[in-house]
């Protein structure tokens, strides 16, 4: 019996040394969870823990549980937990009278091994519990801000981090730049992206293709942005391609987007390293919407800016030599000057002498062309033939989500039209 009562004490401080190990906890919280844990076990046994005292000291490993009883005449005990007879209690101590209390230490181990596992099982699971809400509060105050991981494992959708505390950080497959390739144990920077809290499981997820992301590259590696001599106004990315940023600063004597690139390109040459080649435009932020949307399609010259200030739209007009300058590679150049400004922008090539020219309604070609064709075409504010020949293949074929063969399909229709009429 000796035996198996010692084996079963040392399971206990094994259970505190387990537990004293968590850093996350701080030793109140613990120590509290651990008195709870004992007491929700003791409320299992007896039905009630109120006449239940319980101290803990899970450094030393060592707890004491004492319970209080209420002395009461042999044969009028009604809660053997809460009363105990007067001949029981004196055996304890022969002084003792009816209506006194008598405090007795218990040995928890006397409970049986299956309150033991319980105990190990109830602070496992509050332990789990509260180094969860632990890692939420860590990470919930800290969304937006760069950390740096160790690649623990890659899957296919997404790759593993863990911080220095070894908790788990998740890369999703799509935050990550199309150029990254893991090798286990490098070190990765990323952007705290998100944190959920599902059925109390947190999950950290991180980024590397957030604009975020690049606000807070360009904030460690430029020093004028974190005084707030520049500031940031804008970042718009397509990660690992390009990006364009927009700044400004009120004080004359800085040039923003100079003191941002640095001499040759220095300054900015390890954020671009960091996003794998990622190239980056400065382009000087303006109050003045048609000068910041010029800005923000260079390298084109913009010749004329049509604005709707209402619906957000902006109709540029181009020479025809810049017009590709304008939309860039794959439309890259066009898009992100968009997402900079907040403008939906379409460009229109510059035609001379044709304000007089005859035009035709999109809807006169219905027998020649589909009309869904038609109707996308319109949804992209192209009302007329004219309109739509004078706007860039590309561009219609990117914003009207049409195939390239429909587009060209359509332009040779509406040429057509246009060539008979002048033969």
């Amino acid at each position: 019996m000796m035996a198996k009562k010692q084996t079963e004490t040392i399971s206990l401080i094994d259970t505190f040394s387990e537990f004293n190990d968590t850093k996350k906890i701080d030793n109140t919280t613990l120590l509290g969870v651990l008195e709870e844990s004992f007491r929700s076990v003791i409320a299992k046994i007896f039905g009630s823990d109120e006449n239940f005292t319980v101290v803990v000291n899970p450094e030393k490993g060592d707890f004491e549980i004492t319970r209080s009883r209420e002395i009461v005449a042999d044969g009028e005990v009604e809660d053997e937990n809460k009363q105990i007879a007067l001949s029981e209690a004196q055996k304890i101590e022969p002084d003792f009278e009816v209506g006194e209390e008598v405090s007795e230490h218990i040995e928890f181990a006397s409970f049986g091994r299956r309150a033991i596992l319980t105990l190990r099982q109830t602070l496992a699971s509050k332990i789990l519990e509260l180094e969860h809400d632990s890692l939420y509060n860590k990470y919930k105050d800290r969304e937006g801000e760069i950390v740096s991981a160790e690649v623990y494992q890659t899957w296919k959708n997404e790759t593993l981090l863990v911080d220095d505390e070894k908790n788990d950080l998740l890369l999703p497959k799509s935050q990550q730049i199309p150029r990254d390739f893991y090798h286990k144990g490098e070190h990765v920077r990323a952007v705290i992206d998100r944190v959920d809290n599902a059925n109390g499981n947190p999950k950290i997820y991180l980024s590397r293709t957030s604009p975020m992301f690049l606000r807070r590259l360009l904030e460690q590696e430029i020093p004028e942005i974190a005084d707030g001599v520049i500031i940031l106004r804008g970042v718009a990315r397509i990660p690992g391609e390009r990006a364009k940023i927009s700044v400004e600063s009120y004080d004359s004597n800085i040039d923003p987007v100079g003191a941002c690139v640095g001499v040759k390109g220095t300054r900015i040459h390890s954020i671009v390293r960091e996003l794998k080649n990622e190239n980056i435009d400065v382009v000087q932020y303006s109050s003045n919407a048609m000068l910041y949307i010029q800005r923000a399609l260079n390298p084109a010259r913009v010749s004329n800016i049509v604005l709707n200030e209402e619906e957000k739209k902006a109709e540029v007009f181009l020479q025809p030599d810049q017009v590709s300058l304008a939309i860039g590679k794959g439309g890259q150049n066009i898009k992100l000057a968009s997402m900079l400004t907040g403008y939906t922008i379409d460009v229109f090539r510059e035609v001379e002498g044709e304000q007089d020219v005859e035009d035709i309604y999109l809807d006169e070609f219905s027998d020649e062309i589909d009309q869904w064709v038609i109707d996308a075409v319109k949804a992209m504010g192209l009302r007329t033939a004219r309109e739509v020949l004078n706007a860039p293949r590309d561009m219609i074929v990117e914003k009207a989500d049409l195939e390239e063969d429909t587009v060209d399909h359509m332009l040779g229709v509406l040429r057509a039209e246009f060539e008979e009429g002048e033969s």
